[in-house]
C-alpha cells in the first residue's frame, strides 16, 4: 500500500529528483533545518574542483564581458575541447543547458520531424524522458526492466516497441546502476536501424563507468560513424559537481546535430559555463583521482550494503539500488528512519515499476559512506526490534 499523501499541498509531495530534503523532511514531520548527509544526489564528492573558485573570480574581474556580452552562439571554444576528448567532429557536438536540455531537445526534434509519434522509454528510469515526450505530444510506451537483476534483454525490447519510432535509454541505467554491454548496445542499434528507430542514449553517468580504468571498451561514441540513428546525452553535472551551472552536450552525426540545434533557443548555455569547459575537461589530475576513489569506495559501500543483508543491484555508476530483504513496505519504512539519523537518500515514489520498494543511495567519500552505513544499520536495528515486539504483544 502507498504511503498516504492526500493533502494536495505541494510540499507534501514526494520531490521529482534527488537534493530536494524539504518535501520529505515535511512529510516525516521533521524541522526543516534539520542537518542532513546527501546520499540522494549523484554527485561526485570531489568536486567542484579546487581551482574553480580562484577561475570564477579571475574571469568576472579581468573580463566583464563575461556577463556584460554575449556568449559565442556556436560555442566553439567548448565544442571544440568536448570533439577532443570524445574523439569526434566538432560539427557532431551540440551544447546544452545541463543534461536535460539535451533530453528535451531530443523529444523535440522527433516531435519536430514526426508529429505525434510514438516514443518507447525503457523503464524504470529518469522521468524527465517522459516529461519531455509530453511536452513534445510525443505518446509514450514503456518497455521495463525486470527486478531484481534489471537487466536489458535486447530482443525483447526489440519485440516490445511495436510502431515506436524513439527509444530512450539510460546507460548506465539510473536507478539500477546497470549498464547495457556495448556488443548488446550494437544488436540493438542494428534492430532499430532496420526500423527507422532513432535510439537516444543518455549516459549522464557514463564517467563513473571505469573506476580506475577508462573503460574504453565500454564506449559508444566510436559507433556514431556507423550508426546516423544513435543520439548520444552527456552531463558534465555529475562528473564535476556543477548543477547549479549546467553544462551539458548531445553527440550524433553532424546532420543530426544541425538539426537539433535548429530546436534549441539562441544563447541557451550562459558564457561563464561554455568558458569553463576547455578547463574542465584539461584538468587531468581531478579525473584520475575520481578514478581512483570509484576504485576504491564502490566495491567498499558494495560490501558494506551487503553485509547489512540488503539486496543490492550491481552497479557500474556512482550509486546503488538497494531494498530490503523483507519487501516492499519494509523498504519504505527505511527512509524515515535515516531522515531521523541525519541521511537523505532517494526514494523510488516516482520511478515506473518500482512505487517506493527501492531506494537509491549515492556513492560518497570514505567518511560519508561510513556514516551512510552506519545509519542503515542503526534503522534495520531498529526496524528488527520494533517487528520482534510487535510479535511479543
Amino acid at each position: 500500500m502507498r504511503n498516504p499523501d492526500t493533502s494536495g499541498e505541494r510540499s507534501r509531495e514526494w520531490p521529482r529528483h534527488g537534493g530536494q530534503p524539504g518535501p520529505l523532511l515535511t512529510r516525516f514531520g521533521l524541522a526543516p533545518d534539520t542537518p542532513l548527509l546527501d546520499a540522494s544526489a549523484n554527485l561526485n564528492p570531489l568536486g567542484p574542483p579546487a581551482w574553480l573558485a580562484g577561475w570564477l573570480a579571475q574571469r568576472l574581474q579581468r573580463r566583464p564581458l563575461a556577463l556584460a556580452g554575449y556568449p559565442d552562439p556556436e560555442y566553439r571554444e567548448a565544442r571544440e575541447a568536448i570533439a577532443a576528448e570524445e574523439g569526434v567532429a566538432p560539427e557532431q557536438v551540440l551544447l546544452t543547458n545541463g543534461g536535460a536540455e539535451a533530453i528535451f531537445l531530443a523529444a523535440a526534434l522527433q516531435a519536430r520531424e514526426r508529429p505525434g509519434s510514438l516514443a518507447a522509454i525503457v523503464q524504470p528510469t529518469f522521468a524527465e524522458y517522459a516529461r519531455a515526450c509530453a511536452a513534445h505530444g510525443l505518446p509514450i510506451r514503456s518497455l521495463s526492466l525486470a527486478p531484481p537483476a534489471f537487466d536489458l534483454d535486447v530482443e525483447a525490447i526489440a519485440a516490445g516497441l511495436g510502431e515506436a519510432r524513439l527509444l530512450f535509454l539510460c546507460r548506465p541505467n539510473n536507478p539500477t546502476g546497470t549498464l547495457v554491454p556495448r556488443a548488446d548496445m550494437e544488436r540493438l542499434l542494428m534492430l532499430t536501424a532496420a526500423r527507422g528507430i532513432t535510439l537516444v542514449v543518455d549516459e549522464a553517468f557514463i564517467d563513473f563507468v571505469g573506476g580506475e580504468t577508462e573503460d574504453g571498451d565500454e564506449a559508444l561514441t566510436p559507433l556514431l560513424a556507423r550508426f546516423d540513428h544513435l543520439v548520444l546525452l552527456r552531463s558534465l553535472t555529475k562528473r564535476y559537481t556543477l548543477p547549479g551551472l549546467r553544462l551539458g552536450y548531445l553527440l550524433a552525426d553532424a546532420e543530426t546535430v544541425h538539426r537539433a540545434a535548429a530546436c534549441q533557443p539562441a544563447w541557451s548555455v550562459n558564457g561563464l559555463a561554455a568558458a569553463l569547459v576547455a578547463p574542465l575537461l584539461a584538468d587531468g589530475d581531478f579525473a584520475r583521482r575520481s578514478r581512483t576513489w570509484l576504485a576504491l569506495e564502490r566495491p567498499r559501500l558494495a560490501a558494506g550494503l551487503e553485509a547489512l543483508g540488503l539486496v543490492v543491484v550491481p552497479s557500474r555508476a556512482n550509486f546503488f539500488l538497494v531494498r530490503h530483504p523483507a519487501g516492499q513496505e519494509a523498504t519504505r519504512r527505511l527512509l524515515p528512519a535515516l531522515l531521523r539519523r541525519g541521511v537523505l537518500v532517494r526514494h523510488t515514489e516516482s520511478f515506473a515499476g518500482l512505487d517506493g520498494g527501492w531506494l537509491r543511495l549515492a556513492l560518497r567519500d570514505a567518511a560519508d559512506n561510513d556514516r551512510l552505513l552506519a545509519a542503515l544499520a542503526g534503522a534495520l536495528t531498529e526496524a528488527q526490534e520494533e517487528g520482534a515486539g510487535g510479535g511479543a504483544s
